[in-house]
């Protein structure tokens, strides 16, 4: 037998203007597989439990913390999942620049900091900018699955997407709603809701 060294779960950037491909960052599965996004994977749970259950997808994660993203890639790895990359960068700006357009089936988005303080705001992800950066990196059809424990970022995310007209809220599909983070089940044990918006893009990206 041959062995084959590991998979490196996380890029390594050698540009950070170089628009990303997957069919690099991907480049035993089918030209056809759908992708997926999360943004913020904290300490992986739900991205490697989906990546699990849809050997058929592939799936990029994105994550700022440097010893998150290294435990979800150890994590990653020794679960041989090969449809799964990991990216360290700031996500506004991969998903403006970097990220291709009209590539992902869903983007899953699940408690976010909240930026509780009025004049820290403008740091939430999730804004009136949000939807038409979505859209650019939306397959047809595709859709933004969201998650917080707070009422008042819940009302700013359906706030966002209300006047955004390619979009229209839909059903969270129920094995997705039923498959919770860490963070989720503790929150909710401190009897902490959660609330979960879906929306659809309605028309192919322009």
């Amino acid at each position: 037998m041959t062995s084959t060294s590991p998979i490196n779960l996380l890029h390594e950037f050698e540009s950070v203007t170089e628009p990303l491909r997957l069919e690099k960052l991907f480049p035993t599965s089918k030209e056809s597989q759908p992708a997926e996004l999360e943004i913020g994977c904290g300490d992986g749970g739900f991205l490697l439990e989906w990546a699990t259950r849809h050997p058929g997808k592939n799936f990029i994660g994105i994550e700022r913390l440097l010893g998150r993203i290294r435990k979800l890639e150890k994590k990653g790895t020794r679960a041989n999942l090969t449809n799964l990359r990991l990216l360290r960068i700031e996500a506004r700006y991969v998903l403006q620049h970097l990220l291709p357009a009209n590539a992902f089936d869903a983007i899953h988005i699940y408690f976010p900091d909240p930026w509780p303080k009025d004049k820290h705001r403008r740091h939430r992800l999730i804004d009136e900018h949000f939807p038409e950066l979505a859209r650019r990196i939306l397959a047809p059809q595709g859709i933004v699955h969201l998650r917080t424990d707070d009422p008042d970022y819940f009302q700013q995310m359906q706030e966002s997407f209300a006047p955004a007209k390619n979009f229209a809220s839909t059903e969270t599909p129920k094995e997705l709603a039923a498959l919770t983070t860490e963070f989720e089940r503790q929150w909710n044990d401190e009897g902490k809701p959660t609330l979960r918006a879906s929306f659809q893009l309605l028309t192919a990206s322009s």
